[in-house]
């Protein structure tokens, strides 16, 4: 099998971008996993540190351990969450996506760990950002990537809410801090067009709650 052209716009790359939970079976190379993370690695980095690690995880027993803790996770909060929400459709079938990959966790053909090498107190939440700063542009670009080439993805961190075990299966010493999973694989249907709020009415001019754009946009 040829390997995937990186030649999608990035206009649209990010335009068409949206979490994937519904994979298939059907194996994702090595190669193509590594280029993934070639490109997730051009993301910039604080001081160039380059302060990140990232797992591949294909062992059978290591994804069922990480279904077994993502499902222990996803039941404390499914029911409560579904039912405060229930009247929300565009909720209801993304509940249902998180609910389909839960009960699917061990089948997902791929699934990268994404770590940061930088395990400091963090004292404050500017300090705390500045430390994550590094690790997610980075996932950023793995998602827009693996957008790019027609896979599904998405960020979860259920399986790591369990941390000693997540680091016992995963083998990840304490100098190593594991941030996200990113499941990996072809989307059993389309991504499909996204749908999100106007740039004004999230947008603030100077100072908070300044709507200059909302009026502009006839909001």
């Amino acid at each position: 099998m040829t390997a995937p052209a990186f030649d999608m716009p990035i206009g649209e790359a990010m335009r068409t971008q949206r979490a994937i939970r519904r994979l298939t079976t059907d194996p994702v190379s090595d190669e193509l996993v590594r280029e993934l993370i070639a490109l997730a690695t051009k993301a910039p980095t604080a001081q160039n540190h380059q302060a990140w690690e990232f797992i591949v995880v294909r062992d059978p027993e290591v994804k069922a351990k990480l279904a077994r803790l993502n499902r222990r996770v996803w039941r404390l909060v499914d029911k409560p969450v579904a039912w405060l929400n229930r009247k929300d459709p565009k909720f209801v079938r993304t509940h249902r996506a998180t609910a389909h990959q839960a009960d699917n966790f061990e089948d997902i053909p791929v699934l990268i760990v994404c770590c940061m090498t930088a395990t400091r107190r963090a004292p404050s939440p500017v300090v705390a950002a500045s430390s994550y700063g590094s690790i997610f542009p980075a996932v950023q670009n793995l998602l827009l990537a693996a957008r790019a080439v027609g896979l599904g993805a998405n960020l979860t961190t259920m399986p790591l809410t369990i941390n000693f075990a997540a680091r016992r299966a995963l083998g990840i010493p304490w100098k190593v801090t594991p941030v996200c999973i990113v499941p990996l694989g072809w989307p059993t249907g389309k991504y499909g067009p996204t749908t999100r709020r106007p740039v004004g009415e999230i947008t603030s001019i100077d100072r908070y709650g300044n709507r200059a754009w909302l009026d502009a946009e006839g909001g």
